[in-house]
């Protein structure tokens, strides 16, 4: 099956006047099995793109919950070769996109990470680690095996960084709608409006870490965002593991709504 690139999607998503929901799991949590399910359950509630994190053991832009979710992976025997199985055996045609920190990629070797993720359907790759005046091996390679390369943009990132960012970076932006690590919050920072404003870029924007309700979403969306990253209220749903598929399915339908509502 034919994955969608990331650039098509935001494309169809524009001509319907809507914003992307992009939902983030940990691939194998609780199990590698039950990722498939989980994945069906977010595309029916409406997901555009799947962001599935490989995990590893010091992820230091995730907060408590996705770190947990990630040792309870790696406990459950997740490594780069079950990923990239898990990952073709998807049977989804939306954009794949893998969440991962530079060790992994480094030691498995930059080249055949970057391959392997593209054989295996992989639209782009998010590597929160690594400073992106170091990326250009990385960057070659995702562009060898067309795979998009995006790039975290906080409310502290200076002007040249961000220019910088810019010319590296594609698919879409990821602007961090605040300081801090990720984990769900109960209102809309500022911040997040300022930033959005702030960025002038032909590239899609989506806005992450804090995100959790469809009143957040469509709010985010107002402000001028193509996109909502939504992780830890979805993991933490799995972590609870009661009533997993229908609850992940219900609130990816209120948050896909919200980007709706916004249009």
């Amino acid at each position: 099956m034919r994955r969608q690139k990331i650039s098509e999607k935001f494309s169809e998503l524009r001509k319907k006047d809507e914003g992307a929901l992009i939902c983030y799991i940990m691939a194998g949590d609780p199990t590698a099995e039950q990722t498939g399910e989980i994945v069906k359950a977010l595309v029916n509630g409406g997901a555009d793109i799947i962001e599935l994190g490989f995990p590893f053991s010091d992820p230091v832009a995730d907060g408590p919950t996705i770190q947990v979710a990630g040792q309870r992976a790696l406990a459950a025997g997740m490594d780069t070769e079950r990923y990239f199985e898990l990952v073709k055996a998807l049977k989804v045609r939306i954009p794949l996109v893998c969440m991962t920190y530079y060790n992994p990629v480094f030691r498995y070797g930059v080249e055949k990470f970057v391959e392997q993720a593209a054989d295996a359907g992989i639209s782009g790759l998010i590597v929160p680690d690594i400073p992106v005046e170091e990326v250009a091996d990385l960057k070659y390679s995702c562009e060898k095996h067309g795979l998009d390369l995006i790039f975290l943009v906080a409310p502290t990132t200076t002007e040249a960084r961000v220019r910088k960012i810019l010319e590296k970076g594609s698919g879409f932006l990821y602007l961090i709608s605040r300081l801090g690590v990720t984990g769900a919050r109960k209102d809309v920072s500022s911040s997040t409006k300022e930033l959005l404003s702030r960025i002038q870029t032909t590239l899609p924007k989506a806005v992450g870490f804090g995100i959790s309700t469809g009143k957040q979403a469509e709010e985010i969306r107002a402000a001028g965002a193509d996109g909502v990253i939504v992780g830890s209220a979805f993991v933490k749903i799995i972590e609870e593991g009661k009533d997993v598929n229908e609850r992940l399915e219900a609130l990816a339908k209120e948050l896909k709504s919200g980007m709706k509502r916004a249009s």
